[in-house]
């Protein structure tokens, strides 16, 4: 497998479906590698839980920071060096998650002459609210076509990521699998009884699609209707300071902390005191971090968009508002976080369901199958 995160090292929600992936494809008896980028905090060539994992740094040759593209492109050479430490081994699969990794994963692939397989995670159209402006977004959207065209088979994690890659690259059905993403309960759980107090938890990387912008808002609608409530946001991204003016704005600089990077540790210990967790996404091909919440047992709020809708939509297990509405939003908090019995209703219908469909061990076993298809 190649991606271009992979823990420590976390940029959003790829680095996670991919270490559970991996993980649960050697609990099967299969045997991963996986080859991704440099982390100060591990070494380069480690193996954790049957996974062996081998790193590259990625910042030679320079290239100016404004052309993604071409730094992508240069970076994939380094991942694509790492094959020489596998010395005789060779694999069955090429797996690239997104086009980050495209050209090392068709170069690996002509070099051991096996099956190319692809997940797209995003679409550089569908991050643009279905437009694509030319410049950087049409190079990517470039790339990511590309690779779907290169990939014998192509997974992706939701019914609306199907769609967009079906109608924006002209992608036969046959090609096509679904594949969802998963979460390990064990170890989003709480160890120990837990008290929730009136805060709501939200992550993520800070971009305006992540509609971290609507929160806020919905949090100062609060301020005198639910006693003591205040709200951190984790995470990192080029809306950060945007997002700062916004709390400004709002007057919610009290009730709203932006924390920046959050280690999986003290996210887990946050979202076990949290009152509530909410994913107030504009645009979300699946929402990986929804299933982090139902797992963790934070009454989750999402907006109904994209993945996040196909997660919650019909199962009891959260709640939805329309994407944009903070008016809404603040009435879904307010109910969460003032009836205990609503919300371990929700805390109830959340666990059954990611029993049922979002097991890391059910997700490999699909993903083995479209390996399968691919040899043949």
């Amino acid at each position: 497998m190649l991606s271009w995160e992979y823990p420590p090292l976390v940029v959003g929600g790829i680095s996670a479906h991919v270490e559970g992936l991996a993980q649960a494809m050697v609990r099967a008896g299969h045997e991963v590698v996986v080859l991704s980028l440099h982390h100060p905090d591990v070494h380069d060539d480690t193996v954790v839980r049957g996974v062996r994992i081998l790193r590259t740094r990625t910042d030679l040759p320079w290239i100016p920071d404004d052309n993604l593209v071409a730094r992508m492109a240069s970076a994939n050479h380094q991942l694509v060096q790492l094959a020489a430490l596998l010395g005789d081994w060779r694999p069955d699969v090429v797996h690239a998650h997104d086009w980050l990794v495209a050209w090392a994963g068709d170069t690996l692939r002509a070099l051991w002459n096996v099956p190319l397989v692809a997940t797209i995670h995003a679409t550089e159209r569908g991050r643009h609210g279905g437009h694509l402006p030319p410049g950087m977004p049409a190079a990517i959207n470039a790339a990511e076509w590309w690779l779907t065209y290169q990939a014998r088979e192509v997974i992706c994690c939701s019914r609306f990521m199907a769609r967009e890659v079906v109608d924006g690259f002209e992608l036969p059905l046959d090609k096509l699998h679904l594949v969802p993403n998963g979460v390990d309960p064990e170890l989003w759980a709480a160890r120990e009884p837990v008290t929730r107090e009136p805060l709501v938890m939200a992550w993520g990387r800070v971009q305006y699609e992540k509609g971290f912008q609507v929160l806020v808002s919905a949090i100062a609608q609060l301020r005198h209707r639910v006693p003591g409530i205040r709200c951190v946001i984790a995470g990192r991204g080029s809306y950060l300071p945007d997002l700062q003016s916004h709390i400004d704005l709002e007057g919610a600089s009290d009730l709203v902390h932006l924390a920046g990077f959050v280690a999986d540790d003290e996210l887990r210990t946050l979202l076990h005191r949290a009152g509530c967790a909410v994913i107030p996404s504009l645009y979300e091909p699946f929402g990986i971090v929804a299933l982090e919440a139902l797992a963790a047992g934070a009454p989750t709020i999402v907006a109904r968009t994209g993945g996040l809708a196909e997660i919650i939509d019909g199962t009891g297990a959260g709640l939805l508002f329309e994407p944009g509405s903070s008016t809404e939003l603040a009435d879904l908090i307010e109910t969460v976080l003032t009836d205990a019995l609503r919300a371990d209703e929700l805390r109830a219908r959340a666990g059954a369901l990611l029993t049922e469909r979002y097991s890391w061990d059910a997700i490999a076993h699909s993903t083995v199958e479209v390996y399968a298809l691919a040899r043949r």
